[in-house]
Parts: C-alpha cells; structure tokens; sequence
C-alpha cells in the first residue's frame, strides 16, 4: 500500500503525482483516438474500391486491404470541373461573408462597449408598424416611392410626441441580447421568407444571396463574442491616449484594434466554419451555378445509395484548408478563446 501511496502523492502544488500524471495521459489518449478516429475512417475510406467498402469494414491498408486510388482520380480528374465550381464557391462565400460580418459585428461590438445607446420601446414599434403599412400599402398598389417617403415624414411626426408620451427604453444589454436571440433562432424558420425575398430580387441561385444571408445569420455571434473581447481591453488604455491628444479613430485602429486581434482571430475562425458547412441555407438559395461543397457531398447519395469512397475524398478536401488555418492561427485562437474569461 505503501508504493501505491506514494505513487499519488504529489511533490508540487504545480505538478501531478506519478499516479495522476499516468491517468491522465491514459483519458487523454482515449479521447484522443475517439477525436481522431473519424478522421482515419475518412481516409482509409477514401483508399478503398466499393466492393471493398461493401464488403467490409476493413481497417488496415496493406494488411486488410490493397489502397486504390479508384475514388480520388474520380474527384480529381474524372469529374474534376464540377468538383472545382462548388469548391470555389464555397471559399468565395464562406471567406466574404465572415470577414463582412467581422467588419459589421466588431463595429457594433466596440459600439455596444463604448457609447450607451438608450432607444425608446414607443419610436421602436412605431417604426415596426410604419413598416408593416408601408408593405401591406405597396402590395395593394401603391408605388413603393410614395410608401417611402409617407412612412419616413409620418415616422418623423410621430417620433417625439410618442417617446415623450411613453420614457421606457431599452440599453445596450438589451440590445445585445436581441441580436444573440436572432441567432437562437432556427434557419429553418426563416428560410422561407429569405427564399421569396431573393426570389423577388432575381438573387437566386447567386453567391450574393449566400454571402448576404451567410453574414446576417453569423452577426449576431460576432457581436457577442467581439463585445466580451472589447469588454476586456482596459478603458483606461483609450481614455489615457485622449488625453494626449488622440482623435477617436485615432485611438481605435492604434490601440483598441491591435489589443482585439487574437478575439477577431478567434471570431473569424468560428464563422468561417459555420459558413463553410452551412448546409440548410445553401439547399434553399443555389442549385447548380452557386452550389457549395456541403451540397455536393450530400450529393453522394444517389439512387443507388451512398458513395462513401466518393464522399470521403470530398470530405477531406473540405475540412484540410479548415484544419490548416486552424493550426497556422493557433496561437491567436488560444488566447481568443479566453474571451471573457477573466474580469477585473
């Protein structure tokens, strides 16, 4: 009992016991290959002929099987332009729309931290309701010009009776919230009316309507994420540059900014991830000339049931660039991810 004992027994506040250390590497070495697995499946997969994959499962190259490469130069040469044209898309889109909405939602976040912003329940439902007349009067015929300039001079009349009449308003928590809401939000509830939308703006099937609802559905995380980063930056460190002198442009892009790079970092990986495999959105808004690589591995499931030596050659040339820019960003991403984590 007594080596046992010992074996737990840590000589440092700061380092494990001989015992724990063991544990631990053994849990993290199962999680590991539980993490890893899927990844190995993928490529083996990828290195199987069909009958093979069938008639399996086999696990060793080699040893339970001969590698082909049957499936990749069907990707790759076979079929290659319509393997390339959702490729490109889906880089194209995933890329413009999470640095938009990093641009958009960082500029509402350091807004949200910085100024208090007080807006009145009663000018907010009326405006809602000016524009409800506004498009139920254009459905009916009125030309959306004179709709316009009615809501806007009707809105402007209103505007400061009513918020005098009622003092509720709401702050910049309140506001927060709203936006994180929009994004609790399920797609597949707005997905409709996002459809008749582009529909009506000739946008289908375009990679301008995926960019613009790619960047609506993810600005709601960037600001979230982005206000607790600016939160944690120091006031103090922008209120001593004014004090020199510095306009306060000058004090955001030389002093705020750089201090939230590791938080955009961190933000614009997250995004770009959830655009990259946006799949509800893009089988709704593209069909063919602006498909994307989520859609086409769904794809693989044809009538004669799933290509899954097909599917996983697709799979990997989609994740690799993901796990590249994770791994080359990796040392801002550990520090983004402590967004909020510590407040004085």
């Amino acid at each position: 009992m007594q080596p046992i004992r010992r074996l737990f027994q840590s000589r440092s506040l700061h380092k494990p016991s001989p015992g724990t250390a063991i544990i631990s590497y053994i849990l993290l070495g199962i999680w590991a290959f539980i993490v890893l697995f899927p990844l190995y499946w993928l490529v083996v997969t990828s290195l199987k002929l069909p009958i093979q994959v069938i008639e399996g499962p086999f696990y060793l190259p080699w040893i339970d099987f001969d590698p082909s490469t049957h499936a990749w130069t069907y990707i790759f040469v076979d079929v290659w332009n319509d393997t390339v044209r959702p490729y490109i898309n889906t880089i194209i889109v995933a890329i413009v729309s999470s640095v938009l909405a990093l641009l958009f939602g960082g500029s509402a976040a350091y807004g949200l931290t910085r100024f208090t912003y007080r807006p009145r329940l009663a000018a907010i439902f009326t405006f809602l309701g000016l524009l409800v007349l506004s498009i139920v009067a254009i459905n009916l015929g009125l030309d959306w010009r004179l709709a316009l300039v009615v809501a806007v001079a009707v809105f402007l009349l209103l505007l400061q009776p009513i918020s005098k009449r009622f003092q509720r308003s709401l702050g910049n928590n309140d506001i927060a919230f709203w936006l994180i809401s929009q994004r609790i939000l399920p797609p597949v509830a707005v997905v409709i009316p996002i459809y008749v939308l582009f529909q009506r703006m000739g946008l289908l099937d375009t990679l301008t309507a995926l960019i613009v609802t790619y960047m609506a559905v993810n600005l709601p995380i960037v600001v979230w994420l982005m206000r607790d980063y600016f939160q944690s930056i120091p006031l103090e460190l922008e209120e001593s540059a004014k004090v020199d002198g510095a306009s306060p442009y000058r004090v955001f892009w030389s002093i705020t900014l750089p201090l939230a790079v590791p938080g955009m970092v961190a933000t614009f990986l997250f995004v770009l991830v959830f655009a990259w495999n946006e799949y509800l959105l893009a089988l709704f808004l593209s069909t063919a000339d602006a498909q994307t690589m989520p859609l086409l591995v769904a794809a693989q499931n044809a009538t004669r049931g799933p290509q899954w030596w097909y599917m996983s050659v697709l799979i990997l040339i989609m994740i690799i660039p993901v796990i590249i820019l994770a791994i080359v960003l990796e040392r801002f991403i550990s520090r983004g991810l402590l967004v909020g984590a510590v407040k004085g």
